[in-house]
């Protein structure tokens, strides 16, 4: 199988599934995952917990795929804009999507080298993980006045953006900077949950093409076409597992909030700062 056996490929394919779009920091699960099954933290395996994002990608697009392959209908009113505002309105969608994504591309290509040597620091991932999960204990009261059908503009979603940029600091979590973004403009939770979906399909598929093209860059082809398996495998069941975690947590976080995946945040990043203190070697990145 090369650097990973088969089991441990599944099981951290099935943790990249499960806590890729929880606002629970799948960095910091991948961390106790990879020490728990004592996986050396390889090329390879860097990688491989990248590009494995991608079967959580398509996850997302299978199950809305009404919005990612629909165009907005101009209709009467819309038929009077400029020609360039109507255009924009048929790709509406891909527009908000585009504009959200902006900050995050920017500030990651000039600050990728500096986000990498963050992400080694694990001491930084559980203390992100515990005060995220203080913030999520009182974020439904902090947010509580969204408005339904609340028309997503560019300006708000460009705002969005900004709080993604949040997530570059390890163990935020993409989905709890986006989700809460959504929320401080008005947004219910249900639609800045669905708008975070959305937005990690470009997010993700961008960092797993600069992490594929890198090794292709640094002369990793062999290393991926050694662990071919292993990513295929990894894919199937990221994309598998993120399809039943997204259809849970739109209907759990709908009823109850975000006060469970604050103590749980808490809870996993106390774990990780007493391995820490115990003298465990939980080396990342």
């Amino acid at each position: 199988m090369g650097d990973l056996s088969t089991l441990e490929t599944i099981i951290i394919a099935i943790v990249e599934g499960l806590t890729e779009f929880l606002p629970v920091s799948s960095t910091g699960h991948m961390i106790i995952t990879q020490n728990i099954l004592g996986v050396e933290s390889t090329e390879f395996v860097k990688a491989f917990t990248v590009i494995i994002q991608f079967g959580a990608i398509l996850s997302v697009v299978c199950l809305y795929w009404k919005r990612f392959f629909k165009l907005n209908h101009v209709g009467k009113a819309e038929s009077e804009f400029p020609p360039l505002k109507r255009f924009l309105y048929k790709f509406d969608f891909y527009w908000k999507l585009l504009v959200a994504f902006i900050p995050a591309a920017v500030l990651g290509l000039l600050f990728s080298d500096k986000i990498d040597d963050l992400l080694e620091n694990v001491t930084v991932v559980a203390v992100m993980l515990v005060l995220g999960g203080i913030f999520m204990l009182f974020c439904d009261k902090i947010f509580a006045n969204g408005e339904e059908g609340m028309e997503l503009t560019e300006k708000k979603a460009f705002n969005i953006g900004l709080f993604q940029c949040i997530a570059m600091i390890p163990g935020v979590s993409r989905s709890m900077a986006t989700i809460v973004g959504g929320m401080s403009q008005k947004m219910t939770r249900k639609a800045a949950a669905e708008f975070s979906f959305f937005l990690a399909v470009p997010t993700m598929f961008a960092a797993t093409g600069y992490k594929i093209l890198k090794l292709f860059i640094s002369g990793g082809t062999e290393i991926l076409i050694n662990n071919m398996s292993a990513l295929i495998i990894g894919n199937v069941v990221a994309f598998i597992v993120a399809l039943l975690a997204i259809k849970f947590f739109i209907s759990f976080v709908t009823k109850y909030g975000f006060k469970f995946f604050g103590y749980y945040r808490i809870v996993i990043g106390g774990i990780i700062l007493v391995m820490l203190a115990l003298g465990y070697n939980l080396e990342i990145g």
